[in-house]
């Protein structure tokens, strides 16, 4: 089982690697400002951003949109990619809270930090780690947002252990994602395409 998780965490390494570099060549699923604007985030917020802010997003929602975000509060964003999700909480907390962003993509992870030093917001950090062992310690986090991340994960349950074992009492968990129905059977599974698509 471990040989493939590292199989299907190297696939998908690869496949968002892509993403940050080329974000105009993914076919598969939308990717950009459009998308953002059609899943619900304030056009006047992603017109705000830099380009390179906006142009490898990936999420399948908005995870922002499901609860207020307030000054001081610290915030984690498991699977940041290229920072969209991260730089608005970092806005939205402002100077007196913090946001980490954690990612398992090198290129991902270097194309955010340059996002955040492009719009000067020293109070989000960015770490290249897979998210089932965050590199946080316990009850450390007011909010931990996630967007399209956690179907990626082959071991949801480690993730979500991660994510409550960082959350504060009382903190919550804001996610968007992709499920499956129930009564899709395994062979229309293995037809839909790769486990990154």
């Amino acid at each position: 089982m471990s040989s493939t998780n590292d199989d299907l965490r190297a696939a998908v390494k690869e496949r968002f690697a892509a993403v940050a570099a080329e974000p105009g060549r993914e076919e598969t699923f939308p990717v950009g400002p459009a998308s953002a604007k059609k899943l619900g985030y304030d056009p006047h917020e992603i017109d705000a951003l830099p380009a390179t802010a906006t142009e490898s997003f990936c999420g399948v929602g908005n995870p922002l949109g499901l609860n207020e975000l307030r000054p001081g509060q610290t915030v984690l964003d498991l699977g940041s990619g290229a920072g969209l999700d991260s730089l608005l909480a970092a806005r939205r907390v402002g100077p007196t809270g913090r946001v980490v962003g954690v990612d398992l993509c090198p290129e991902m992870v270097g194309k955010a930090r340059r996002n955040a030093e492009r719009l000067g917001l020293p109070n989000v950090e960015f770490v290249e780690a897979g998210i089932e062992n965050l590199p946080l310690p316990d009850e450390s986090a007011d909010v931990v947002i996630s967007n399209g991340v956690f179907n990626l994960c082959p071991d949801k349950p480690t993730v979500l252990s991660e994510a409550f074992r960082v959350l504060r009492p009382g903190g919550r968990l804001q996610m968007a994602d992709i499920l499956l129905h129930d009564d899709v059977t395994p062979e229309q599974v293995a037809c839909l395409g790769e486990w990154s698509d």
